[in-house]
């Protein structure tokens, strides 16, 4: 268990220090799932990459790993509004990505709880 526990961590990390680092290539892939009333979608994506990398890189630390978990958690319940746009827009924004309406609910529902959950798997300092 001990094992899987490590290989997880190892690969939430890399995911978040991917993802994040893809806000800065791609930031029109981001851009449009911020719902209109929120401001300075340029700052907030900004914010969002380098949070992602930065916690990403922090779960790799005994030292930080606790404190960068809980940062996730914090993060992708502020990732909520957007991801309730997306499925106002039917799963499709304009110049963007489009996909099958059920992909937003599917995202909102069931990824980003488990999202939420491996997160909380290391937010324990043990």
């Amino acid at each position: 268990m001990k094992k899987l526990k490590l290989v997880g961590l190892y690969i939430m990390s890399v995911f978040y220090i991917f993802a994040g680092v893809n806000h800065f290539i791609s930031p029109e892939s981001y851009l449009g799932l911020l719902p209109e009333y929120l401001p300075f979608h340029e700052v907030l994506n900004f914010l969002a990459g380098l949070f992602e990398v930065v916690f990403g890189l922090a779960l790799l630390f005994t030292q930080t790993r606790s404190l960068a978990a809980w940062g996730i958690i914090l993060m992708l319940i502020a990732f909520i509004p957007a991801h309730v746009y997306f499925i106002q827009l039917d799963s499709c924004i304009e110049n963007g990505i489009c996909l099958p309406p059920w992909t937003g609910w599917f995202r909102l529902i069931i990824l980003h709880p488990i999202l939420l959950f491996w997160a909380y798997v290391y937010t324990s300092k043990r």
